[in-house]
Protein backbone atom coordinates (compact mmCIF):
# COMPACT_ATOMS: atom_id res chain seq x y z
CA UNK A 1 0.00 0.00 0.00
CA UNK A 2 1.32 3.42 -0.89
CA UNK A 3 2.15 6.03 1.73
CA UNK A 4 1.77 8.87 -0.75
CA UNK A 5 -1.17 10.93 0.53
CA UNK A 6 -1.53 12.58 -2.90
CA UNK A 7 -2.80 9.24 -4.20
CA UNK A 8 -5.36 8.94 -1.38
CA UNK A 9 -8.78 10.41 -1.05
CA UNK A 10 -8.50 12.54 2.09
CA UNK A 11 -11.75 13.65 3.67
CA UNK A 12 -10.28 15.89 6.37
CA UNK A 13 -6.92 17.57 5.92
CA UNK A 14 -7.01 19.47 9.22
CA UNK A 15 -6.48 17.77 12.57
CA UNK A 16 -9.50 16.21 14.23
CA UNK A 17 -11.24 18.35 16.80
CA UNK A 18 -9.68 17.63 20.18
CA UNK A 19 -11.99 16.06 22.76
CA UNK A 20 -13.12 18.03 25.76
CA UNK A 21 -11.74 17.01 29.14
CA UNK A 22 -13.05 13.61 30.20
CA UNK A 23 -14.15 12.57 26.70
CA UNK A 24 -12.69 9.66 24.78
CA UNK A 25 -12.73 8.58 21.16
CA UNK A 26 -15.31 5.90 20.42
CA UNK A 27 -17.03 4.12 17.55
CA UNK A 28 -20.76 3.43 17.70
CA UNK A 29 -22.29 0.85 15.35
CA UNK A 30 -25.33 2.38 13.64
CA UNK A 31 -26.09 -0.48 11.24
CA UNK A 32 -24.86 -4.02 10.73
CA UNK A 33 -24.38 -7.14 12.81
CA UNK A 34 -23.17 -5.36 15.93
CA UNK A 35 -25.70 -2.51 15.86
CA UNK A 36 -25.70 -0.45 19.06
CA UNK A 37 -22.29 -1.66 20.22
CA UNK A 38 -19.62 0.86 21.27
CA UNK A 39 -15.87 0.50 20.99
CA UNK A 40 -13.31 2.51 22.91
CA UNK A 41 -10.45 3.71 20.70
CA UNK A 42 -6.94 3.82 22.10
CA UNK A 43 -3.63 3.63 20.25
CA UNK A 44 -3.99 1.56 17.08
CA UNK A 45 -7.02 -0.66 16.39
CA UNK A 46 -7.56 -3.04 13.47
CA UNK A 47 -11.18 -3.24 12.32
CA UNK A 48 -12.39 -6.35 10.47
CA UNK A 49 -14.02 -9.74 10.72
CA UNK A 50 -10.86 -11.75 11.36
CA UNK A 51 -9.90 -13.17 14.74
CA UNK A 52 -6.85 -10.90 14.79
CA UNK A 53 -9.01 -7.76 14.57
CA UNK A 54 -9.25 -5.57 17.67
CA UNK A 55 -12.79 -4.51 16.65
CA UNK A 56 -14.55 -7.53 15.14
CA UNK A 57 -17.46 -6.80 12.81
CA UNK A 58 -19.15 -9.64 10.96
CA UNK A 59 -21.20 -7.58 8.51
CA UNK A 60 -21.55 -8.64 4.90
CA UNK A 61 -18.56 -7.50 2.84
CA UNK A 62 -16.26 -6.70 5.77
CA UNK A 63 -12.70 -7.93 5.11
CA UNK A 64 -10.62 -9.82 7.65
CA UNK A 65 -8.46 -6.73 8.18
CA UNK A 66 -10.59 -3.98 6.73
CA UNK A 67 -9.27 -0.75 8.26
CA UNK A 68 -6.88 0.70 10.82
CA UNK A 69 -7.76 3.47 13.29
CA UNK A 70 -4.93 5.30 15.00
CA UNK A 71 -5.54 7.68 17.89
CA UNK A 72 -2.82 10.32 18.16
CA UNK A 73 -2.30 13.30 20.43
CA UNK A 74 -4.08 15.71 18.09
CA UNK A 75 -5.96 13.54 15.60
CA UNK A 76 -7.64 10.24 14.87
CA UNK A 77 -6.70 8.68 11.54
CA UNK A 78 -8.67 6.08 9.57
CA UNK A 79 -6.92 4.00 6.89
CA UNK A 80 -8.22 1.41 4.43
CA UNK A 81 -6.05 -1.73 4.63
CA UNK A 82 -6.76 -2.77 1.06
CA UNK A 83 -10.27 -4.02 1.79
CA UNK A 84 -12.31 -5.62 -0.99
CA UNK A 85 -15.33 -3.34 -0.67
CA UNK A 86 -13.65 -0.15 0.49
CA UNK A 87 -13.99 2.35 3.33
CA UNK A 88 -16.40 5.27 2.98
CA UNK A 89 -16.60 8.38 5.17
CA UNK A 90 -19.77 10.45 4.82
CA UNK A 91 -20.38 8.78 1.45
CA UNK A 92 -16.90 9.32 -0.03
CA UNK A 93 -14.48 6.44 -0.56
CA UNK A 94 -11.19 7.05 1.22
CA UNK A 95 -7.79 5.47 1.48
CA UNK A 96 -6.71 7.51 4.50
CA UNK A 97 -8.28 10.42 6.35
CA UNK A 98 -8.50 12.19 9.68
CA UNK A 99 -11.82 11.69 11.42
CA UNK A 100 -14.04 14.46 12.70
CA UNK A 101 -16.75 14.05 15.39
CA UNK A 102 -19.98 12.55 14.01
CA UNK A 103 -18.33 11.24 10.83
CA UNK A 104 -20.22 8.24 9.42
CA UNK A 105 -18.02 5.35 8.31
CA UNK A 106 -19.29 2.59 6.03
CA UNK A 107 -17.44 -0.73 5.83
CA UNK A 108 -18.54 -3.43 3.42
CA UNK A 109 -22.15 -3.44 2.26
CA UNK A 110 -24.17 -2.76 5.40
CA UNK A 111 -21.94 -1.85 8.36
CA UNK A 112 -22.12 1.83 9.36
CA UNK A 113 -20.16 3.32 12.26
CA UNK A 114 -20.19 6.77 13.84
CA UNK A 115 -17.05 8.34 15.23
CA UNK A 116 -17.60 10.41 18.38
CA UNK A 117 -16.00 11.74 21.52
CA UNK A 118 -17.96 10.62 24.58
CA UNK A 119 -17.73 10.88 28.34
CA UNK A 120 -19.20 8.39 30.84
CA UNK A 121 -22.61 10.07 30.75
CA UNK A 122 -22.71 9.88 26.95
CA UNK A 123 -21.66 6.23 27.09
CA UNK A 124 -24.28 5.33 29.70
CA UNK A 125 -26.95 7.06 27.63
CA UNK A 126 -25.86 5.28 24.45
CA UNK A 127 -25.94 1.89 26.17
CA UNK A 128 -29.36 2.61 27.66
CA UNK A 129 -30.69 3.57 24.23
CA UNK A 130 -29.27 0.39 22.74
CA UNK A 131 -30.79 -1.79 25.44
CA UNK A 132 -34.14 -0.05 25.10
CA UNK A 133 -34.19 -0.51 21.33
CA UNK A 134 -33.00 -4.11 21.24
CA UNK A 135 -34.47 -5.75 24.37
CA UNK A 136 -37.91 -7.09 25.11
CA UNK A 137 -39.23 -5.13 28.09
CA UNK A 138 -40.78 -8.08 29.95
CA UNK A 139 -38.16 -10.80 29.54
CA UNK A 140 -35.01 -8.74 28.82
CA UNK A 141 -34.27 -11.13 25.98
CA UNK A 142 -33.39 -9.51 22.66
CA UNK A 143 -36.39 -8.57 20.55
CA UNK A 144 -37.40 -10.00 17.17
CA UNK A 145 -35.88 -7.13 15.17
CA UNK A 146 -32.47 -7.62 16.78
CA UNK A 147 -32.73 -11.39 16.30
CA UNK A 148 -33.45 -11.11 12.58
CA UNK A 149 -30.60 -8.64 12.03
CA UNK A 150 -28.16 -10.84 13.93
CA UNK A 151 -29.32 -14.03 12.19
CA UNK A 152 -28.70 -12.46 8.78
CA UNK A 153 -25.18 -11.53 9.83
CA UNK A 154 -24.39 -14.89 11.44
CA UNK A 155 -25.79 -16.73 8.43
CA UNK A 156 -23.53 -14.79 6.05
CA UNK A 157 -20.55 -15.54 8.30
CA UNK A 158 -21.42 -19.26 8.39
CA UNK A 159 -21.75 -19.47 4.60
CA UNK A 160 -18.52 -17.56 4.03
CA UNK A 161 -16.50 -19.73 6.41
CA UNK A 162 -18.44 -22.98 5.96
CA UNK A 163 -18.80 -23.05 9.74
CA UNK A 164 -21.52 -24.35 12.02
CA UNK A 165 -24.52 -22.23 12.94
CA UNK A 166 -27.50 -23.50 14.89
CA UNK A 167 -30.95 -22.25 15.77
CA UNK A 168 -33.31 -23.36 18.53
CA UNK A 169 -36.95 -22.30 18.48
CA UNK A 170 -39.03 -23.16 21.53
CA UNK A 171 -42.27 -22.17 23.16
CA UNK A 172 -44.19 -22.89 26.32
CA UNK A 173 -46.64 -25.78 26.29
CA UNK A 174 -50.30 -24.92 26.98
CA UNK A 175 -49.46 -21.29 27.74
CA UNK A 176 -53.09 -20.22 27.26
CA UNK A 177 -54.05 -22.54 30.11
CA UNK A 178 -51.44 -20.84 32.33
CA UNK A 179 -52.94 -17.44 31.51
CA UNK A 180 -56.49 -18.71 32.06
CA UNK A 181 -55.59 -20.32 35.40
CA UNK A 182 -53.22 -17.76 36.94
CA UNK A 183 -54.11 -14.62 35.01
CA UNK A 184 -51.96 -12.63 32.61
CA UNK A 185 -49.73 -11.44 35.43
CA UNK A 186 -49.05 -15.06 36.26
CA UNK A 187 -48.27 -15.71 32.60
CA UNK A 188 -45.91 -12.73 32.52
CA UNK A 189 -44.18 -14.07 35.63
CA UNK A 190 -43.62 -17.44 33.94
CA UNK A 191 -42.21 -15.82 30.78
CA UNK A 192 -39.84 -13.58 32.73
CA UNK A 193 -38.65 -16.40 35.00
CA UNK A 194 -38.14 -18.79 32.11
CA UNK A 195 -36.14 -16.18 30.18
CA UNK A 196 -33.92 -15.51 33.18
CA UNK A 197 -33.26 -19.23 33.64
CA UNK A 198 -32.45 -19.77 29.98
CA UNK A 199 -30.16 -16.74 29.80
CA UNK A 200 -28.18 -18.09 32.74
CA UNK A 201 -27.58 -21.36 30.89
CA UNK A 202 -26.28 -19.99 27.58
CA UNK A 203 -22.82 -18.85 26.52
CA UNK A 204 -22.17 -15.12 26.45
CA UNK A 205 -21.81 -15.25 22.66
CA UNK A 206 -25.18 -16.96 22.13
CA UNK A 207 -28.10 -14.76 21.08
CA UNK A 208 -31.32 -15.31 23.05
CA UNK A 209 -34.41 -13.49 21.84
CA UNK A 210 -38.17 -13.40 22.26
CA UNK A 211 -39.58 -14.26 18.86
CA UNK A 212 -43.17 -13.47 19.73
CA UNK A 213 -45.73 -14.26 22.44
CA UNK A 214 -44.47 -17.32 24.31
CA UNK A 215 -41.96 -18.26 21.58
CA UNK A 216 -38.19 -17.81 21.97
CA UNK A 217 -35.09 -18.43 19.84
CA UNK A 218 -31.40 -19.14 20.47
CA UNK A 219 -28.64 -18.57 17.88
CA UNK A 220 -25.37 -20.40 18.51
CA UNK A 221 -22.34 -19.80 16.32
CA UNK A 222 -19.83 -22.61 15.87
CA UNK A 223 -22.13 -25.28 17.34
CA UNK A 224 -23.28 -28.25 15.25
CA UNK A 225 -26.66 -29.99 15.26
CA UNK A 226 -25.69 -32.70 17.73
CA UNK A 227 -24.30 -30.30 20.32
CA UNK A 228 -27.24 -27.94 19.90
CA UNK A 229 -29.61 -30.86 20.46
CA UNK A 230 -27.88 -31.50 23.78
CA UNK A 231 -28.28 -27.84 24.73
CA UNK A 232 -31.96 -27.88 23.78
CA UNK A 233 -32.55 -30.99 25.86
CA UNK A 234 -30.79 -29.35 28.80
CA UNK A 235 -33.12 -26.36 28.50
CA UNK A 236 -36.12 -28.69 28.37
CA UNK A 237 -35.12 -30.59 31.50
CA UNK A 238 -34.22 -27.39 33.36
CA UNK A 239 -37.65 -25.95 32.63
CA UNK A 240 -39.56 -29.11 33.54
CA UNK A 241 -37.72 -29.27 36.88
CA UNK A 242 -37.76 -25.52 37.46
CA UNK A 243 -39.53 -23.68 40.26
CA UNK A 244 -42.21 -21.26 39.07
CA UNK A 245 -43.69 -20.14 42.38
CA UNK A 246 -46.30 -17.43 41.80
CA UNK A 247 -48.18 -16.03 44.80
CA UNK A 248 -47.55 -19.22 46.75
CA UNK A 249 -48.70 -21.46 43.92
CA UNK A 250 -46.38 -23.77 42.00
CA UNK A 251 -47.00 -23.43 38.26
CA UNK A 252 -46.01 -26.50 36.19
CA UNK A 253 -44.11 -25.37 33.08
CA UNK A 254 -42.75 -27.34 30.13
CA UNK A 255 -41.43 -26.32 26.73
CA UNK A 256 -41.18 -27.90 23.28
CA UNK A 257 -38.14 -27.24 21.11
CA UNK A 258 -37.13 -27.47 17.46
CA UNK A 259 -33.48 -27.45 16.39
CA UNK A 260 -31.85 -26.85 13.01
CA UNK A 261 -28.23 -26.25 12.02
CA UNK A 262 -25.90 -25.63 9.14
CA UNK A 263 -23.88 -26.32 7.05
CA UNK A 264 -26.81 -28.00 5.31
CA UNK A 265 -27.18 -28.12 1.53
CA UNK A 266 -30.94 -27.62 1.81
CA UNK A 267 -30.57 -24.38 3.78
CA UNK A 268 -29.96 -21.52 1.36
CA UNK A 269 -31.23 -18.51 3.34
CA UNK A 270 -31.75 -17.44 6.97
CA UNK A 271 -35.47 -17.98 6.37
CA UNK A 272 -34.76 -21.62 5.46
CA UNK A 273 -32.99 -22.09 8.79
CA UNK A 274 -35.94 -20.61 10.67
CA UNK A 275 -38.37 -22.75 8.68
CA UNK A 276 -36.55 -25.99 9.45
CA UNK A 277 -36.33 -25.22 13.17
CA UNK A 278 -39.99 -24.18 13.18
CA UNK A 279 -41.07 -27.43 11.51
CA UNK A 280 -39.06 -29.39 14.08
CA UNK A 281 -40.84 -27.45 16.84
CA UNK A 282 -44.20 -28.29 15.25
CA UNK A 283 -43.24 -31.97 15.24
CA UNK A 284 -42.24 -31.77 18.92
CA UNK A 285 -45.66 -30.35 19.79
CA UNK A 286 -47.52 -32.75 17.49
CA UNK A 287 -45.82 -35.77 19.03
CA UNK A 288 -46.77 -34.91 22.61
CA UNK A 289 -45.01 -31.69 23.74
CA UNK A 290 -42.32 -31.38 26.41
CA UNK A 291 -39.73 -32.71 24.00
CA UNK A 292 -36.98 -31.69 21.58
CA UNK A 293 -36.85 -32.55 17.89
CA UNK A 294 -33.84 -32.05 15.59
CA UNK A 295 -34.25 -31.23 11.92
CA UNK A 296 -31.85 -33.65 10.20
Amino acid sequence: MTDDLEECTVIATSPSAKPAAGKRARLVVLAGSNVGEMYDLQGTSIVGRGREADIRLNGDGVSRQHARITVGADSVELEDLGSTNGVFVNGDRITRCQLQPDDKIKLGRVTILKFAYQDEIDEDFQRAMFESASRDALTQAYNKRFFLERLNSEFAFSVRHKSSLSLIIFDLDHFKKINDTYGHLGGDFVLATLAKNVQGTLRSEDVFARYGGEEFVVISRGVDLEATGLLAERLRVMTERGVFDYEGKQIPVTISLGVAAMPNDEIKTPEDLIDRADKALYEAKRSGRNRMVKSE
